[in-house]
Parts: C-alpha cells; sequence; structure tokens
C-alpha cells in the first residue's frame, strides 16, 4: 500500500476539497432553483440529490472524525511523519475516484438509506454541503496534529469496519468528486448544454 509524507497528503486533499467548493460556487450556486432540482432522465439524480447524498455520509463522517482527533489530542500521543495506506482504504478510494477523463471506474449502488427523496430544499442543501466543506477544510488541519494512520473511523457499513482516519478522507473526497461530476452534467442537461464539454473544461480548468 501506498507510503505518504503526511503533510504533503493532507495538503493536496485541502486543495481538493477547494476545488469542490468553487465548482459548486460556479456550476451550481449560480443556477435558477428548478434547474438544480431537475432530474435529467427518470431515476437519475438531480444536483441538489447529489449533493444531499454527500451532506448524508457528512453527517456521519465528520463528527465521527472529529470526536477521535479531540480524543487523540487528550492523550498527547506522537505524530508520524508518513502516512501508510491501507490496502480496504486504498481500494475503495481508488474505485470511487473518477477518472482523468470524468469516467468511472466502477459504477455502483448507493445503499437503500442514502438515496436522496427528489423533494429537496435546494437552498437549504447547498447550504449544508458548502458548510460541511468548510468542516473538512477544518479536519484536515487538524489532522496535521494527529496520527492519520493511527486513528481508526467505523464505516457506513458497519462499525466493525474502520478505516484510517487518512483513507476515510481520501475516500470521503473521491466520493465529492464523484458526485459533484454527476451534479454539474445533471445542471447542464437540465440547461440543454453540452455536458460533456463542461465536463471536460471543469476538470483541465479546476477553479480555486
Amino acid at each position: 500500500m501506498p507510503t505518504i509524507h503526511s503533510a504533503t497528503l493532507l495538503g493536496e486533499l485541502q486543495q481538493d476539497v477547494n476545488e469542490l467548493r468553487a465548482a459548486a460556487d460556479r456550476y451550481l450556486v449560480p443556477q435558477p432553483h428548478d434547474i438544480l432540482l431537475q432530474q435529467p432522465a427518470p431515476g437519475s439524480w438531480s444536483a441538489i440529490q447529489c449533493l444531499e447524498h454527500l451532506n448524508g455520509y457528512g453527517r456521519y463522517y465528520l463528527p465521527a472524525i472529529d470526536d477521535s482527533f479531540r480524543k487523540f489530542l487528550s492523550q498527547n500521543r506522537p505524530v508520524p511523519e508518513n502516512f501508510n495506506s491501507g490496502w480496504l482504504g486504498n481500494y475503495f478510494t481508488q474505485s470511487m475516484a473518477p477518472k482523468p477523463d470524468g469516467g468511472l471506474k466502477m459504477k455502483m449502488t448507493s445503499p437503500k438509506n442514502h438515496r436522496p427523496a427528489p423533494a429537496l430544499d435546494a437552498a437549504h442543501t447547498l447550504d449544508e454541503f458548502q458548510a460541511q466543506q468548510e468542516w473538512m477544510l477544518s479536519l484536515l488541519q487538524a489532522a496535521k496534529k494527529v496520527d492519520i494512520g493511527g486513528i481508526r473511523i467505523p464505516t457506513t457499513l458497519s462499525k466493525l469496519i474502520a478505516l484510517k482516519a487518512g483513507d476515510t478522507f481520501r475516500f470521503l473526497i473521491a466520493h465529492a468528486q464523484r458526485h459533484m461530476l454527476q451534479a454539474i452534467r445533471s445542471v447542464e442537461k437540465a440547461r440543454g448544454a453540452d455536458a460533456a464539454a463542461v465536463t471536460l473544461q471543469y476538470l483541465r480548468e479546476p477553479v480555486r
């Protein structure tokens, strides 16, 4: 499994989150709510459903990471310089992350309890998404003072399956990148625009 300098990894992840925030501001926030709520095809998610799906995971993982970090800091334990990714966390991340061209390495079916309803409050969902990204940035900053390889975060799959904190960050951010692309495509299809062209523009010129 890859060994990564922890500070370098956390810096890269912070940049990824800033790009997600900027993408939401550029491609989603300016759109009318009816566009954001429009499903591009029967059974396909609207942009807001994509964000609500991410918000649902954030409601579980962000407090769990925060609590784990607080416990670690209260124990005055050493912080390793490098992070060794676990095989399961690395697999989850690699499977979730979109390809450089925006394609998907693996199609997945979301668990029933993480499938968003079609009727949502667009403004509230957008606000919560952006607030969660701010929280994620603060956790990534705090992670520089903890052992992101030694701390383990139980997954939503089962409390018996836990990922290293560093892999939890990697997986969550790859998951957000995957669904941000889906949300952008959904908006462009609802607008009658060329979704593929806009996706390539987003991938080649990430906004920060």
